[in-house]
C-alpha cells in the first residue's frame, strides 16, 4: 500500500482533510494539516495523528478510517456519535446489503470506547488503549509496509495533498472500514474487558473462547417506569420514582485506586523498588549513593494509578412491619426501585422484605411489584430479622446494604442497637413517612451522616391516576390476540370456551374469559327454567364489553352494577386472604387484606340485594362488602340466608 492510498479521502464520507491556517506544521507543509468530520468539526491534527501512527507501527498500522473513529470516541468532552451514525446512514452505499447490517454493531464498539473512564483516554494510557484494541484488528498493514508509509511521509509530507483529492468510495472499502469495528465489538463486548486486556490480566484467546449469553428480550415502546405509572395498582409507586431520581445524591458506584501502574508519574517517595529509582540518583558517587539508600534518602518514582470500580454486593432491605404499612410502604418500594433502576446504576441489586423473616423479592416486572406490595408483617419492629440477616444469612464484609423503614421505627431501642452494631455494612439508612418525606443517611467511619432530605408532593403526584391499563396493548402473539372492541355497533364473537368465571346478572349472562375480556351474551326470557333454556337456547355469540382487565385468574368472582350503572368486579382470593374490587369502567381499584378476619373456609363470594357477600347457607352470619366507594368488610347477622332460601324455593317451584 502506498502513502497516498493509506491517507486517501473519499466523496460524501464522514471525514476529510482540511486546513487550519493558524497552526503551522514542523514539516513546512501547512496545507491539509487537520482531519475533520462532517457536521462535527476538527477531530485530530496531522502531527498528532502521525505520532499515534508511529506508536502503532510496531504491530502494523490499522486502516485509517476505523482509527479516526476510535480517536474521536476517546476524545474528551461532548461526543456526537449519533450524528456521525446518522450521516453514515444517509450515504447512498449505506443501504447496500453488505453494509447496512454493519453500522449498528460498529457504533456499539465506539460507544464502548466512549464509556471508558477518562483516565484511560489520556496521554500514554490512550496510546496503550489504541495499541490494545488495534492489535487484534483485522486487515492491519504489515510492519514492513507500515514503516515504508511513515518513512515516505517523513521524506515528503506534501504527498498528503494527493490524498486530500477525494475519490468515490466503493462498497468494498465502506464495508471493510465498518467490518473492522464490528470484529472489535465481538472481541471486546464491554469496557471492562478492554481494561483487563490493557492490564494484561486477560488474553485475547480467553475472550474468543468465552461464550457470552445474552437474555433475549422483547423491545417495547414503554420503559419499566412508564409501565408502573400506567398500571392502576402500581401508579402510586411509579409516579414517585422519577421525582426521587431528580434529587437522589447517593453514589451509584465507588472508585478506588487500582493496582496496575499504567498511568504517568504522580509523586516521589523515599521507598520503592530499584526499577523506580530516580535516574539522577545513579549519578552520585558510590559512597554517597549507598549512604542515601541505607538512610532511605534516595528518591523513587510513584506512578499515577487510574481508578478501578469497587465491586460491592448491593442489598436493599424493606421494612414491612406495622408502622411501615400504607403510604410509607409505597414510598419504600418507590425508593428501592429508584435505586435499582437508576440510569447510572449498572451493578446487580438484591431486595429483601423484612418481617418475621427476610423474604427475597424481585422488582423487575410490573406483576412482581403488584405481588410484593401486598407483603405485610404483623410484627411491631424488625430488629430480630435484621440481626439474623447480618449474623446468619449474610456474613460477607463486601456488602452495601440499604435499609428502608419508617422514621418512627428508629425510636425503638432494639432496632437502634442492631443498626449500630452493623453500621459498617449497613451503608445507607432511608426513612419514610406518611407525609411523603424521605431522609437518606450514610454510615461513614462509625458515624451516621444525614445526606439529604426529599419531600415528595404526594397529592400533586397522585392527582391523575390512570383511567385504563394499557399494559397489554402491544401483545401481538397469535394465541393471545384479541379482537378489537367495535366502536359503532356490537359484533358478536364466538362464545369463549376458556373461562375464568361466569355471571348471571339481571337476566343477562356474562363471561370473564381467559383473555381478560368481559363478554356479554343473551339468554331466553325464562332463564330460571333450566329445562326450557336447554331446549330453546340460541347461541347468538358474545358482545365484548371490556378488554385488558387487570385480574388474576384464580379465586372467586362476582359481578354487579353500581348506582352509576358501572360494572363492578369483586375478586376473593382465599389463599392470599385478599378481597378486591375493580370498577371496569373507570379502572378504579381497591383491595382489603383479610388476615385479621377469621372467615370460615366454606364462605363463598356472591352478589345479592345490591351488595357483595361472603356467604355460607348453613352459617347464620355473613360478611358484607360494599358496592360503592372504597372496599370495606362488615360482619352481618341479618336475614340474608332466609331470603336466599326463599328465592331458591321459588326457583324450584317454577321448574316443577
Amino acid at each position: 500500500m502506498e502513502l497516498t492510498e493509506y491517507f486517501q479521502s473519499y466523496e460524501d464520507y464522514f471525514w476529510e482533510w482540511t486546513t487550519d491556517e493558524d497552526v503551522p506544521d514542523d514539516t513546512g507543509y501547512n496545507e491539509n494539516n487537520l482531519i475533520s468530520f462532517q457536521n462535527i468539526g476538527a477531530v485530530v491534527y496531522r502531527p498528532y495523528l502521525i505520532e499515534i501512527l508511529k506508536e502503532l507501527q510496531l504491530k502494523g498500522l490499522p486502516i485509517l478510517s476505523p482509527l479516526l473513529l476510535a480517536l474521536y470516541a476517546t476524545n474528551e468532552g461532548y461526543l456526537d456519535l449519533k450524528g456521525i451514525k446518522t450521516n453514515l446512514r444517509k450515504h447512498p452505499l449505506a443501504a447496500h446489503e453488505y453494509v447496512k447490517h454493519l453500522i449498528r454493531p460498529a457504533f456499539q464498539f465506539l460507544e464502548t470506547l466512549k464509556s471508558l473512564h477518562n483516565n484511560y483516554k489520556k496521554g500514554k494510557n490512550r496510546v496503550l488503549l489504541l495499541q490494545t484494541i488495534f492489535k487484534y484488528a483485522s486487515n492491519n498493514i504489515s510492519e514492513k509496509q507500515s514503516e515504508y508509509i511513515l518513512n515516505g511521509y517523513l521524506r515528503n509530507s506534501r504527498k498528503i495533498a494527493d490524498s486530500s483529492q477525494k475519490i468515490e468510495i466503493t462498497v468494498s472499502k465502506f464495508s471493510k472500514d465498518l467490518g473492522i469495528l464490528v470484529a472489535l465489538n465481538e472481541k471486546f463486548p464491554s469496557s471492562q474487558m478492554i481494561i483487563q486486556v490493557m492490564k494484561g490480566n486477560l488474553k485475547i484467546a480467553d475472550i474468543e473462547e468465552e461464550v457470552i449469553e445474552e437474555e433475549t428480550t422483547i423491545e417495547t415502546d414503554k420503559d419499566f417506569i412508564q409501565q408502573l405509572i400506567e398500571e392502576p395498582k402500581t401508579f402510586q409507586v411509579g409516579s414517585l420514582i422519577k421525582r426521587i431520581w431528580s434529587g437522589l445524591k447517593i453514589p451509584m458506584r465507588h472508585l478506588s485506586p487500582g493496582e496496575q501502574p499504567i498511568g504517568g508519574v504522580s509523586d516521589m517517595t523515599n521507598k520503592g523498588d530499584f526499577s523506580r529509582m530516580l535516574l539522577s540518583e545513579f549519578a552520585n558517587e558510590d559512597e554517597v549513593f549507598m549512604n542515601r539508600v541505607a538512610n532511605n534518602e534516595a528518591l523513587y518514582i510513584q506512578r499515577e494509578i487510574p481508578p478501578e470500580e469497587n465491586v460491592f454486593e448491593r442489598i436493599i432491605l424493606i421494612d414491612t412491619s406495622l408502622k411501615n404499612w400504607g403510604t410509607p410502604k409505597v414510598l419504600a418500594f418507590a425508593s428501592a426501585i429508584a435505586v435499582i433502576k437508576h440510569p447510572k446504576a449498572h451493578s446487580e441489586c438484591k431486595v429483601f422484605a423484612l418481617g418475621q423473616n427476610s423474604i427475597p423479592i424481585k422488582l423487575d416486572k410490573v406483576e412482581e411489584v403488584i405481588d410484593h406490595l401486598n407483603i405485610v408483617s404483623p410484627v411491631l419492629e424488625v430488629s430480630q430479622s435484621l440481626e439474623k440477616f447480618f449474623s446468619e444469612e449474610h456474613t460477607d464484609k463486601d456488602l452495601e446494604v440499604f435499609f428502608i423503614t419508617n422514621r418512627e421505627n428508629l425510636e425503638n431501642q432494639n432496632l437502634q442497637k442492631v443498626i449500630h452494631e452493623n453500621r459498617d455494612r449497613l451503608k445507607f439508612l432511608v426513612t419514610t413517612s406518611a407525609e411523603g418525606e424521605l431522609n437518606f443517611y450514610k454510615h461513614h467511619k462509625g458515624t451516621r451522616k444525614h445526606v439529604q432530605k426529599i419531600m415528595l408532593p404526594l397529592q400533586e403526584l397522585w392527582a391523575n391516576p390512570p383511567k385504563r391499563n394499557q399494559k397489554g396493548e402491544n401483545n401481538n402473539s397469535p394465541r393471545s390476540k384479541k379482537a378489537d372492541v367495535p366502536l359503532n355497533y356490537p359484533i358478536l364473537f364466538p362464545t369463549s370456551k376458556n373461562r375464568i368465571a361466569t355471571f348471571l346478572y339481571e337476566g343477562e349472562f356474562f363471561i370473564l374469559s381467559s383473555k381478560k375480556q368481559l363478554l356479554k351474551t343473551y339468554l331466553s326470557d325464562n332463564y330460571y327454567n333450566k329445562n326450557y333454556y336447554d331446549q330453546y337456547k340460541i347461541h347468538r355469540g358474545c358482545e365484548v364489553l371490556f378488554e385488558d382487565i387487570s385480574v388474576r385468574p384464580k379465586g372467586q368472582f362476582a359481578l354487579a352494577k353500581n348506582k352509576q350503572h358501572q360494572f363492578i368486579l369483586c375478586h376473593y382470593q382465599r389463599d392470599k386472604k385478599l378481597i378486591s374490587k375493580l370498577n371496569l369502567n373507570t379502572k378504579e381499584y381497591s383491595e382489603l387484606n383479610l388476615s385479621g378476619h377469621k372467615i370460615p373456609h366454606q364462605h363463598k363470594l356472591i352478589y345479592f340485594d345490591k351488595n357483595f357477600y361472603l356467604h355460607q347457607i348453613e352459617i347464620p352470619y355473613n360478611y358484607r362488602i360494599n358496592l360503592d366507594g372504597d372496599i370495606s368488610l362488615e360482619e352481618t347477622f341479618d336475614k340474608v340466608n332466609e331470603r336466599i332460601k326463599i328465592i331458591q324455593k321459588l326457583k324450584l317451584n317454577s321448574i316443577n
